[in-house]
C-alpha cells in the first residue's frame, strides 16, 4: 500500500455524544427543529478531515444489538443512562437521521452495527488496513489505545486543544506499551464500561505489575511473587473476574467489516458545514 494512504476512522456515536451535550445550548432551526448535535458532529468532522487528509475514511455507530461483551457479563456499561425514558428529543439518538442525511451528502461511509459494537468494527479496520496505510481514529474511548502503533493513531477532538495519541503518548501517560493496554486496564477496571477492576490496583499500580510481569496472565501466573501483600492478595481473589476484564477489553479483528477498502475513498472537496446543512434542508 502506497504510504500517502491514509485512513480515517470515526468513532460516530462518540463523536455524536460529544456535541450533542457539549454544545452550550440547544440550537433550533427556523422551522423550531433541535439541531446542535448535527450542526456540532458535522462541524467537528470537517475539521478532523481538513487536519487528518485522509484518503480513505469510515463512520462507525453503535446499533441497537445484543453483542458477545453483554453476554459474558451482564453488568457491562448497565450503568448507562436509559434513554428510553427521555423526551426523544433531548437525546441524541433525535438528530440521527439528521447527522446520517448529511454524511450521505458528503459521500462518506457510513454504518450501523448490526452484531456487534463500533469498537469491534473500528479495530477490524485498524487490524487489517493498518500495516499498510497510516491509520487515524477518532475518539475519546481510551480502549483504542491497545490499538496504537507506529502507524495507527487516535486522534481526541478538542478543537485547538486536539490531542494525537501515539507509543510515546501511552508510554509518557501510563509507563507502558500500547500491546499492553488492555493487560493493563483488565487490572484498573473501568468506570465508563462498569467493568470493576482490582481492589488495590490502581493506574501506577497496575503500570509496574504490567512491567514487571508483562502481561495480565503474567501477572496472575506468578502473583505469589507480588512484593506487596494488599496488591498480591487482591489479585489472587479477582483472577476469574480479571480474565473475565480482559475479555471484554481485547479488540480483535473478528467482525466482519461491512465496506472494503474501495468503498471508503474519500477525498475532501472543501464543502463547508453551513453548505451541508443547507443540503440536507435543516438549515
Amino acid at each position: 500500500m502506497d504510504a500517502s494512504h491514509r485512513l480515517l476512522i470515526v468513532d460516530g456515536s462518540n463523536l455524536l455524544f460529544q456535541m450533542f451535550y457539549g454544545m452550550p445550548a440547544r440550537i433550533l432551526n427556523k422551522d423550531g427543529k433541535p439541531i446542535q448535535g448535527t450542526l456540532g458532529f458535522v462541524g467537528a468532522l470537517l475539521k478532523i478531515v481538513r487536519r487528518v487528509q485522509p484518503t480513505h475514511l469510515v463512520v462507525l455507530f453503535d446499533g441497537e444489538c445484543q453483542n458477545e461483551r453483554t453476554a459474558l457479563d451482564a453488568d457491562y456499561k448497565a450503568n448507562r443512562p436509559d434513554f428510553s425514558e427521555m423526551a426523544e428529543e433531548d437525546t441524541p439518538f433525535s438528530q440521527l437521521p439528521d447527522v446520517y442525511a448529511a454524511l450521505d451528502f458528503l459521500g462518506m461511509a457510513h454504518t450501523e452495527t448490526a452484531t456487534c459494537e463500533a469498537d469491534d468494527l473500528v479495530a477490524g479496520y485498524a487490524l487489517t488496513y493498518g500495516d499498510g496505510m497510516d491509520v487515524v481514529i477518532t475518539s475519546f474511548d481510551s480502549d483504542f489505545f491497545q490499538l496504537i502503533t507506529d502507524r495507527v493513531c487516535v486522534l481526541r477532538y478538542r478543537g485547538d486543544n486536539t490531542v494525537i495519541c501515539d507509543p510515546t503518548y501511552i508510554a509518557e501517560k501510563f509507563g507502558i506499551s500500547p500491546a499492553q493496554y488492555a493487560d493493563f486496564k483488565s487490572l484498573t477496571g473501568d468506570t465508563a464500561d462498569n467493568i470493576k477492576g482490582a481492589e488495590k490496583v490502581g493506574p501506577k499500580t497496575a503500570a509496574a505489575l504490567i512491567r514487571q510481569f508483562g502481561t495480565l496472565e503474567g501477572v496472575l501466573t506468578h502473583a505469589d511473587d507480588i512484593t506487596k501483600p494488599s496488591v498480591r492478595a487482591s489479585i489472587l481473589q479477582s483472577t476469574d473476574r480479571l480474565r473475565l476484564n480482559y475479555q471484554l477489553i481485547k479488540l480483535g479483528a473478528s467482525a466482519s467489516l461491512p465496506f472494503g477498502l474501495d468503498a471508503l475513498a474519500y477525498r475532501y472537496n472543501g464543502i463547508t458545514t453551513t453548505e451541508v446543512l443547507v443540503g440536507i434542508g435543516v438549515k
